[in-house]
């Protein structure tokens, strides 16, 4: 007997949804969105006025960003898993095989919750979860992906993490989660 697909299809959608996305304190909309795009738009203009070298823009933004789904991905896979700390050891990184640059850990990952497919990005709060990222969530009502796309001069971002490279803009996403686990 063949299976009922519709009913296989309204399972899937009661699973992928989300509730930590759908009403959390961490999703952040309206106004609050506004305040923290500013400020880390802000801190972006000061880190790249006090930027060592003369890098070009698109090329300084990737030292700083993971952008993408895939990237904030594949960065995030090669973060060790937590332990309860966030200290990467280099001393592996820089003895493989292949090579790569040195790993740089996301500091944070801000995530549009209101990108379709919802698949896209779904499996990104879990994996960050285990690699001990916390995860901003950004909900607007013209598209979260419009205004992450605008903090890295881009038109559209799925999600873009944050690298740990102490500048102004890891002190200005300290701010945001200070504020995030307050208001818990």
């Amino acid at each position: 007997m063949p299976k009922r697909r519709k009913s296989l299809n309204s399972v899937d959608k009661q699973r992928d949804r989300d509730p930590q996305q759908q009403s959390s304190p961490e999703c952040y909309e309206g106004e609050r969105l506004d305040n923290v795009l500013a400020n880390l738009l802000k801190s972006v203009e000061l880190a790249k006025l006090s930027k060592t070298g003369q890098l070009p823009e698109k090329i300084w933004i990737k030292q700083q960003f993971a952008i993408g789904v895939n990237d904030v991905t594949r960065v995030l896979e090669r973060m060790p898993p937590s332990e309860g700390k966030r200290d990467v050891p280099t001393k592996e990184v820089a003895n493989s095989p292949l090579r790569r640059a040195p790993l740089v850990p996301l500091q944070a990952v801000l995530l549009a919750s209101d990108c379709s497919p919802q698949l896209l990005s779904k499996h990104i709060p879990i994996l960050a979860s285990s690699r001990n990222v916390p995860v901003i969530f950004v909900k607007d009502k013209k598209g979260g992906s419009l205004r992450l796309g605008e903090l890295v001069n881009l038109k559209t971002a799925i999600a873009i993490g944050v690298k740990d490279k102490g500048s102004c803009i890891n002190r200005a996403i300290d701010e945001v989660l200070l504020g995030q686990a307050t208001s818990h």
